[in-house]
């Protein structure tokens, strides 16, 4: 990373928070990776793991079914009431990507690209993980997403928030493909003379570098406010924070299912409730993506991945 880089991260992120997440991304390479780490058991590099699952799946004949599910992209129409929304955001339409993984495409996401062509929104927000692998080169997963991201007609742009597989090294790339990062930040979209406020952290699953009130330190007062997380488990904080719509992903609904979508594991310490779809916390309301990509082996099963457009009214 360039100091040039490095210190305007150092200005966005805050020095202490920046240091965090570079020590702790430095102590999981060498926790995870190095001789006589957990590099057999973790998820994040479990290799013989994926390879004993893909056996598996193969002596079952449902590995290429596993394989061809993951590019059978749904598109989910969310309609969400909110009651303070400004009249002038009625109808307004936020594309919603999550968990691309995009180094974990089995077709390079050549498939994603053709289903976003015919899909038009106003604002695009992808909810994190650009990349599956965290020990290798990111470059394949960055082009990857600049490709997605340049098939995207949103008048408003595209914005991102890290997730557990991306390194904050990753910001100057993606925003340079015209993603605006937001990193314990926020917006403000303007139309007809009203506004709604969108706000970013950063990791709350495994960085725990996220800084809610620093997000939310430029929020009007009784503005419509709507949160990306990576994860829903910020669900009871977001809540008390007055947040209106939190938009999360991480768990991939389960992405290997039993019928009628029941996760085997949802990978987030929250009630399941809250791993998949619709949701609602007191006066909050929510949604947890399925993933748009999918994590460790390239299989899904009962849980099709999905691009989600929300409807606000």
């Amino acid at each position: 990373m360039k100091n040039s880089d490095y210190r305007r991260l150092q200005t966005r992120l805050g020095s202490d928070r920046l240091r965090e997440r570079l020590q702790f991304q430095a102590r999981l390479a060498v926790k995870l990776y190095t001789i006589g780490g957990l590099s057999m058991f973790h998820p994040h590099n479990a290799k013989r793991f994926h390879a004993l699952l893909k056996l598996f799946f193969q002596s079952c004949g449902v590995f290429r079914k596993g394989q061809k599910n993951c590019l059978d992209y749904r598109l989910e129409r969310v309609r969400v009431q909110l009651e303070n929304l400004p009249p002038a955001f009625q109808g307004f339409r936020i594309l919603q990507l999550s968990d691309l993984h995009a180094d974990g495409m089995v077709d390079a996401g050549l498939n994603l690209r053709n289903r976003l062509k015919g899909i038009s929104c106003d604002i695009c927000v992808i909810t994190g993980d650009f990349r599956f692998d965290t020990h290798s080169e990111y470059l394949s997963a960055m082009t990857i997403s600049k490709n997605i991201v340049s098939e995207m007609q949103a008048q408003y742009g595209v914005v991102g928030v890290l997730g557990n597989h991306d390194f904050i090294e990753f910001v100057p790339e993606l925003e340079a493909a015209g993603i605006q990062m937001l990193l314990n930040e926020s917006i403000r979209i303007e139309k007809h003379g009203q506004s709604l406020f969108l706000a970013g952290i950063d990791d709350y699953h495994m960085y725990k570098c996220h800084d809610l009130d620093k997000a939310l330190s430029g929020r009007k007062k009784h503005e419509t406010s709507l949160l990306l997380s990576h994860t829903p488990e910020i669900y009871f904080q977001a809540e008390k924070a007055g947040i209106d719509y939190c938009l999360c992903g991480h768990t991939h609904g389960g992405q290997i299912c039993l019928p009628w979508r029941i996760p085997i594991i949802s990978n987030a310490s929250c009630p399941r409730r809250y791993a998949s779809g619709s949701w609602r916390y007191k006066k909050m309301r929510g949604y947890t993506s399925r993933g748009t990509g999918s994590s460790g082996l390239a299989v899904r099963y009962c849980c099709p991945p999905e691009i989600t457009l929300h409807i606000l009214s």
